[in-house]
């Protein structure tokens, strides 16, 4: 029998380790470097599971925000044969560029991308209050593309029901 979407949840998150009072006092850091290290082939396919082939037809480019989405999102890319567009923090890409300002949990930020069109998949590692996930597709529009589908590894559940313009984050573990 195959495994489900439950089983592959289990078997996955038993590799990701608990680092308390990281980066700061009260929090919980949930560090992927693990689960990378002995199962990226496996997290892999199982994000690209995420998306129907139909879905994947239709996207031009993977974007990952930095850093740990450059690592799924360029993986994905590859293996779906699509371009990786990146999303960096402020000041590390050539210009030109577009920008948004974001609150992060513990502070504030600013993303820049180079412009462009298309369709696209964002991916990032962690959606803890969606305040990344939501500046960085607001910031893909602003540049010229089209957010398809919203993609994270891990879903902490610090907010209820997370959606950007009506589109939900499609995750493959939950806390």
């Amino acid at each position: 029998m195959p495994p489900t979407d439950l089983d592959l949840m289990t078997d996955l998150k038993q590799f990701i380790r608990d680092v308390a009072d990281f980066p700061r006092s009260g929090i919980i850091f949930r560090d992927i470097a693990p689960l990378l290290r002995s199962h990226f082939g496996p997290t892999i396919e199982t994000m690209s599971g995420l998306l129907s082939a139909q879905e994947w037809e239709r996207i031009d480019a993977v974007a990952g925000i930095e850093s740990r989405g450059f690592m799924l999102g360029s993986a994905l890319a590859l293996r779906h044969g699509k371009g990786f567009v990146p999303i960096r923090k402020k000041g590390k890409l050539p210009p030109p560029v577009v920008s948004i300002p974001y609150q992060l949990e513990y502070g504030e930020g600013v993303l820049e991308m180079q412009q462009g069109n298309g369709r696209l998949l964002l991916i990032d590692d962690v959606l803890a209050t969606g305040g990344t996930l939501a500046a960085a597709a607001d910031l893909c529009l602003l540049a010229g593309y089209r957010v398809d589908a919203l993609a994270v590894l891990i879903d902490l559940n610090l907010i209820k029901d997370f959606r950007w313009e009506g589109q939900a984050a499609r995750t493959v573990i939950r806390y």
